[in-house]
Parts: structure tokens; sequence; C-alpha cells
């Protein structure tokens, strides 16, 4: 048999009057190609799916890499931005597909077929390694068993937290409905006294920023903290008396004014550093330096001043009185731009008195021509009227 050669006569074999000789074994892939079953449309589907060439070309090795390569792109654990629950399910349940089809498709000496750097060192086939444990894991039988019992039991745990949380989901979607219902309840009755507290002190508000109470008479007068309020409770009355007396102010208003005394020292050293540097395209590398340390000061302050301002706006009693966070960068070009607008005016206010006393230079010399001109013209006069 081994001398024996087949003779394919045939139209595409068939190349001017020539013949092929084939050996049985190179006939066998076309053997395979021509008796082998046509592949399913959800077959063809899950090699498109895993991104792979023709059945006829994929080795296990390459079905392995492909889903590998996959599952760390869209496995829901992985971390990646493509990560996708439902398209992980499905190239894994591509990757089961194909690899039960290369079970079946492969013959019992299939080994023989591939190349000699693709074949194990073991005396076992290498499809062997794919047919148990539903392709999953690598090593030895043994290891790959450990690793396929660890994924089994990962795969419970996970239905189970699946389970658990839709059951969670479930219950909290009927405890937000009671608790919904509740709140409406609790809402309708602190809802008129919400109300008119929000109508007055909008309205209070909106006639300070007028300037309603400018004008009041007694304006910068101490208050009577004493007089009698008959529509006040008198226990009320009398802790808001020992409270004023003692000097109490409200937490957010003390705050308040800690910011302010720290922004304005945060932007005053920032303006006496950078008034006493010159400008950037002048400016040498030890004024660079000195400037950058002055800036990583002031960041630190500026840390603070956040923090302060976080906790003013947990205790301010309005929301459109909180603040926003005050960031380094902005304050730096602010000091800048005040440095650059301050010496700028010093430059036109210079050249202002560079004008002026030129100004009254060309006075003062058309004075002077003109007084010569008159002392000239008496002259004149005077010689005229001395020789007549």
């Amino acid at each position: 048999m081994t001398c024996t050669s087949h003779l394919l006569v045939s139209h595409l074999n068939l190349y001017h009057g020539r013949f092929l000789l084939i050996s049985p074994q190179h006939l066998a892939p076309f053997r395979r190609l021509s008796a082998g079953p046509q592949m399913s449309h959800s077959l063809r589907e899950s090699y498109r799916l895993l991104q792979l060439p023709d059945q006829a070309h994929s080795t296990p090795a390459q079905v392995k890499e492909a889903y590998l390569r996959l599952a760390k792109l869209y496995h829901p654990d992985s971390g990646a931005p493509t990560a996708d629950p439902a398209l992980f399910a499905r190239v894994e349940e591509a990757y089961r597909a194909v690899l039960d089809h290369q079970s079946k498709k492969r013959p019992p000496d299939g080994g023989a077929e591939e190349d000699e750097e693709d074949k194990p060192r073991g005396s076992a086939l290498p499809h062997r390694h794919y047919l148990s444990y539903e392709g999953l894991g690598f090593g030895t039988p043994s290891q790959r068993e450990r690793q396929y019992r660890q994924i089994r039991v990962d795969r419970a745990s996970d239905q189970i937290l699946n389970y658990r949380q839709r059951e969670h989901e479930r219950a909290e979607a009927g405890e937000g409905a009671l608790a919904e219902r509740d709140a409406r309840q609790r809402s309708r009755k602190i809802k008129i006294t919400q109300a008119v507290e929000r109508l007055v002190e909008d309205l209070i508000q909106e006639s300070m920023a007028r300037g309603d109470f400018r004008n009041l008479s007694g304006a910068g007068k101490p208050l009577s903290k004493f007089q009698h309020n008959p529509y006040a409770d008198p226990m009320t009355h009398n802790l808001n008396r020992i409270l004023i007396d003692n000097g109490y102010q409200p937490p957010w208003v003390v705050t308040q004014r800690d910011i302010r005394e720290m922004v304005t020292h945060v932007r005053n050293r920032l303006l006496e550093g950078r008034a006493r540097l010159c400008d950037d395209d002048r400016m040498s590398s030890q004024e660079k330096k000195a400037w950058d340390e002055l800036c990583a000061s002031v960041g630190e302050d500026v840390v603070k001043l956040n923090k302060l301002v976080d906790n003013y706006n947990l205790i301010v009693p309005m929301l459109k009185m909180q603040m926003v966070h005050f960031s380094l960068s902005r304050e730096v070009e602010r000091a800048e731009r005040s440095v650059q607008q301050h010496r700028a005016e010093q430059q036109k206010e210079r050249e202002k008195d560079r004008e002026r006393r030129i100004e009254e230079r060309k006075r003062a010399n058309a004075q002077k021509k003109t007084t010569k001109q008159a002392t000239k013209q008496g002259l004149m006069k005077w010689m005229q009227s001395f020789l007549k």
C-alpha cells in the first residue's frame, strides 16, 4: 500500500494534459472535506463569534486562545470597560459548541496531522485534553479537575448571589412602595409649615437683596434684646436671652467668617509674593523656585480651606448659601491678573506723568519765547522813539 498511488482525474486537477498524482496521506484531508457533514448555521456563528478561521484550520489551542482572549474582554469580573455578561455567556456557549464539534470531527489518529511543534511531549493525544471538564483549565488532568471543581463552585456561588440579589431587589421594591406611601403621608402633615417657612425666608432674602432694610430706623444701633414679644414662647425667649448675653453665634455664621478670613489671607499672600517677582518672561530661576514654593505652601492652605467649606455646606440652613471649592490654579491666575493689571495701571500713570511734564515743559518754553519776543518788541519801540 505504501507504493500505491491514486490517480485523480478531474477537470479541476487536469492541467495541459498532465495528471496529478496524490498519495493517500495527502488525500485524507480532501476525503474528510468531501465526506464530512455540512456545518449548521449556529456552528458557523460560533466560529465567527470566537473570531476563528475555517474549522478545518482551527486547532484546539487556537480555540482556547481565542476563548481566553475574549474572556479577558467580556468577563463580568475582568474589570475591563468592555465587560458584558450577556456577550460572555454567548462566547462561552460558542466555545463549548466548537470544542464539541472538533471532538466529533477529529479522527482517532488526528494527532498525526498536526505540526511537530504543536505536538505534546507526552504519550496522550492532544485532543484528549479538551474532551473533559468542558475544555476549561490547564496543566495535568488532576490539576484541571481541581480547577474545574473550583469553577463549578464559583458558578454556583454566582448563581446564589444573583438569586439573593433578585430576591432582595424584589423585597426592596415592595418596601419602597410602603416607604413612599408613608413619606407622602408625613409630607402632608409638615407641608404647610415648611412652605410658610420657605416663603418667609425667601421674602426676607429678596428684601435684603433689594436693600429694603438699609433705610430702617435705628439701623446700626444695638437691638433691644429684652423687649417683650407676645408671639414668642416665654421659655424660648429666656433661652435666646441667655445665649445672646453670652455672645452665642450660630456655627455656620462663625464658619462663614473663618472662610472669608482664610480666603483673604490666601489671596493676599499670592498677591504680595507675585508682586515682588518679575514677569514670566523675565523671571530668573531663583524667582521661579521661590514662586513654586509659595504656591505649594498656599496649596496646603487651600486644602484646609476646602475642608472648612465642606463643613460649612453641611450646616448652612439654606441651599443657595452653600459654597464651591476653591482651586489653587484659579487663585494663582487671579493673583497674576491682578498684578498685571496693577502694573499696567502704574505704567499708564507713569506715561501720564511723562506726558504732563512734557506739556509743562512745552508751555514753559512757549512762555519764555513769548516773553523774549515781547521784550524785543518793547526794546525796538523804545529805540525808535529815542531816535525820533
